[in-house]
């Protein structure tokens, strides 16, 4: 675990789940399903079945204006459009975020960014899910060509920050890695932590 500056009573051991066999149940183009077989801190066995991912990135394109270049998409699972901010999964487990955050941000918005910010880690659903979400800021945007993948139907969007950090608050944004990424920007200009 990264570095809290939270005082914790037990210790890691006391919670640790160690792993003993891991057996592939399904293998995707995105996703592959495992099931594993674990022993709990207090020694009985059990099993544990999740999903694992190669890892995504996400950013905010913000504008010289203060507007959030945002994409609205169709999500099957849901069966519904979202308004989200760019993102897009690793190419690999071995590809640098940084690169790939620089190539869905151009792929989706047609910007390059004259300054990335990193704005942390994200977990969707960690109990069933190992997919790691790098987010990030984009200023400084000089625009050209969007260079949608073949299977992307993406609409862009301009939202200044102030109403997407008011459309998350009444729940209305539903997709979680845009909320985290909003509200981490909006306190961080509030802060004046990106000059």
């Amino acid at each position: 675990m990264e570095k809290l500056d939270i005082k914790f009573d037990l210790p890691l051991e006391a919670l640790e789940e160690k792993q003993l066999s891991s057996t592939p149940i399904f293998d995707g183009k995105v996703l592959h399903v495992r099931l594993d077989e674990v022993t709990l801190p207090n020694g009985v066995l059990s099993t544990r079945e999740y999903c694992h991912h190669n890892g995504a990135v996400c950013v905010i394109p913000l504008t010289d204006e203060g507007e959030v270049i945002c994409v609205r998409q169709y999500r099957y699972p849901f069966h519904e459009d979202l308004l989200e901010i760019p993102a897009g999964k690793l190419d690999s487990p071995e590809e640098d975020p940084n690169d790939a955050v620089r190539r869905e941000l151009r792929e989706e918005t047609g910007a390059v960014a004259n300054k990335i910010i990193y704005l942390g880690k994200y977990y969707p659903s960690p109990a069933i899910l190992d997919e790691c979400i790098y987010m990030y800021l984009a200023t400084g945007l000089d625009f050209g060509d969007t260079e949608f993948d073949d299977d992307e139907f993406i609409e862009s969007v301009r939202v200044p920050l102030s109403k997407l950090v008011e459309l998350t608050l009444d729940g209305k944004i539903r997709d979680g890695k845009t909320q985290i990424a909003v509200l981490h920007a909006q306190m961080m200009i509030d802060r004046g932590l990106l000059d």
